[in-house]
């Protein structure tokens, strides 16, 4: 078997196995359209913000991505997998596969981790909410956590609410693109299922709240999907 035969059937072998926050294990390279309008997040979300995030830079990330693979000569595009086993790529295109293919997969998350406020659960409820307030003590005590997670990250980067391997909720942060699935980037006691995150790189928030992170954390709150949330932390728990 040649490596490059090997990377596809390995890696594609692997994203089986993952904890995954959706119900498929692969993501490709299809941008998939925003579950709502542009303007469906606003007042908190803007829909010029919107427009850029989605359609200039997630785009820009799935084009960087294919064209980082057809150098590799990797034909596997399984993102998710890709970005999840990075050490079994070849080294000269992990980097850009992890910035644009975290770019990627984070995204695509990040997008049906939110809706428009009054269009589902206002909060956390039922086992995920029970394992919030065990975990963190309260839900505002979750949420004040969180959003320190957020104004703490230095320069760009996502913070996560996770399911661990031993089935705990965690609160963690990664730089720039990486995310909680990242095995040999993120220490393995950050490794987990990722079932909400927060993008807090200025292209994210800035039109709006320009240097005001936590005041776009504090709007975030009111259109987090906390149904899809509580969809990937059942499929977490299985």
């Amino acid at each position: 078997m040649n490596r490059r035969a090997f990377l596809t059937t390995s890696t594609t072998a692997l994203a089986g196995t993952l904890f995954v926050p959706t119900t498929s294990h692969a993501l490709d390279l299809t941008q998939a359209p925003l579950p709502y309008a542009p303007e469906a997040l606003e007042p908190h979300i803007d829909a010029l913000t919107m427009n850029i995030h989605f359609g200039k830079h997630h785009t820009a990330y799935i084009t960087k991505l294919g064209d980082a693979l057809k150098t590799a000569g990797i034909t596997n595009t399984d993102a998710i997998g890709l970005v999840s086993d990075l050490k079994a790529l070849p080294a000269a295109s992990q980097t850009a596969i992890r910035n644009n293919g975290g770019g990627h997969v984070n995204h695509t998350w990040f997008w049906k981790w939110m809706a428009p406020a009054g269009s589902g659960p206002t909060g956390p409820e039922g086992k995920l909410g029970d394992a919030i307030q065990s975990t963190f003590t309260s839900i505002d005590d979750f949420k004040k956590l969180f959003g320190e997670a957020g104004v703490k990250r230095f320069g760009s980067g996502w913070a996560w609410l996770i399911v661990t391997k031993d089935g705990k909720l965690k609160i963690t942060s990664t730089p720039n693109q990486d995310n909680p699935l990242m095995k040999g980037i993120v220490d393995d006691a950050d490794l987990g299922t990722p079932i909400l995150g927060l993008d807090v790189w200025e292209h994210a928030y800035y039109l709006k709240y320009q240097n005001k992170r936590p005041d776009y954390i504090a709007a975030w709150w009111n259109v987090v999907n906390w149904a899809e949330v509580a969809k990937g932390y059942a499929a977490a728990k299985v």
